[in-house]
């Protein structure tokens, strides 16, 4: 098949949101499907170096291109900026391939606009990363917004109770399929021995959604004491109050600095002993289901992860190489049973990875969805 998958690399220019588009374009093409990644979501992208919204996309698209050159995805992008200036292929040649296209495929609204070329392709699936948040803001949204939802063919969330007695998110007539973000698991094996730090990278608050739901920072504070409670550290790559962190013994890099590029994300986390992982609050309250991508990357680096249930646990194993916390005791048994037997979590991690999230197995199970 011809897939567009659309992404918001240049709009989020940082490692673990560039690694979700690129695990799906690069799984797609494993097997045997051609992909073209097309970002148009209307908006300015961020530039690192001046941090700020930039009407120019030089730095976004110039990140587009970093990120998909060393997959030989070079010229298989399309950023359409605010303004409708195209950059990297095209209006013509993405007329073309959309064409001949047999499914597009939104991530996390890489594209908020049903251009017709988009409109006319077979298939369509909408790939929601923030379950819960993008649940909620469209039980309150405008008509255009809950339009844009109805005219794909399938929805599909990483929220694995959304839209199930579990959950009491409402979901009004709409039916959102489960899934996972797929990992190419190639792309994580580590290439240097864990570290000795329980490490996480984390936004503090978002921008996003902020009428709808809460933050991390409301369930981080449930934990902020952790550190003075176990011999073991920690390390935080975070976009946050790093000063109030450190006072409570957690040791703190600026999230952007680790980020900054696919490969520094995930030498991060190669670099980690295990992830210690706290979830944003509305994930919690809403008992959604959602799973971290970033720490499905912890798991194929063969790093366990020790991370917050938000009602993940009622699909995925737990207590071996992936475990669950609740509360700060559990957090703390968790990191005592980790280090009690550390390769072999470190073991079972991978095993995990390979077995649940496997880019070979999440996306034919998703594509068997859409085209039956």
């Amino acid at each position: 098949m011809k897939i567009l998958v659309a992404g918001i690399i240049a709009r989020y220019p940082f490692g673990g949101v560039t690694w979700c588009s690129l695990m799906y374009l690069l799984g797609l093409r494993a097997l045997g499907h051609e992909v073209f990644y097309i970002e148009d979501t209307g908006e300015c992208v961020y530039d690192p170096v001046q941090n700020t919204r930039a009407t120019d996309p030089s730095y976004g698209t110039a990140y587009i291109h970093a990120a998909l050159e060393p997959h030989g995805l070079e010229d298989h992008w399309t950023f359409v900026n605010y303004d409708g200036s195209y950059h990297g292929r095209d209006p013509a040649f993405v007329r073309g391939f959309c064409s001949q296209a047999d499914l597009y495929l939104n991530l996390s609204g890489g594209s908020w606009f049903w251009r017709d070329e988009y409109a006319r392709i077979p298939r369509s699936v909408f790939i929601d990363s923030d379950p819960a948040f993008t649940q909620l803001a469209i039980a309150k949204a405008e008509p255009w917004y809950v339009a844009f939802f109805r005219q794909f063919d399938h929805l599909f969330t990483f929220g694995s109770n959304i839209g199930t007695p579990a959950s009491p998110v409402p979901v009004g007539d709409f039916t959102w399929h489960k899934t996972w973000q797929p990992v190419t698991l190639d792309q994580w094996r580590p290439t240097c021995a864990a570290g000795r730090r329980f490490t996480t990278v984390m936004t503090w608050q978002i921008e996003s959604f902020a009428d709808v739901g809460g933050n991390k920072d409301a369930e981080f504070v449930k934990y902020i004491d952790l550190p003075s409670r176990t011999s073991q550290p920690f390390e935080l790559a975070i976009n946050g109050p790093q000063a109030l962190l450190r006072q409570h013994g957690w040791e703190t890099v600026p999230a952007m600095e680790v980020s900054r590029t696919p490969t520094g994300y995930r030498d991060f986390i190669h670099r980690s002993k295990a992830e210690f992982g706290v979830a944003k609050q509305t994930y919690v309250a809403s008992n959604s289901g959602w799973f971290s991508d970033r720490t499905e990357c912890y798991l194929a680096s063969g790093r366990p992860a020790l991370v917050q249930d938000t009602g993940w646990t009622a699909h995925l194993p737990s207590g071996e190489g992936l475990l669950a916390f609740s509360t700060p005791d559990e957090a703390l048994a968790g990191i005592d049973r980790i280090n009690s037997d550390y390769d072999f979590h470190a073991r079972r991690a991978r095993e995990i990875a390979r077995e649940h999230f496997d880019a070979a197995r999440v996306l034919p199970s998703l594509l068997n969805v859409v085209m039956r």
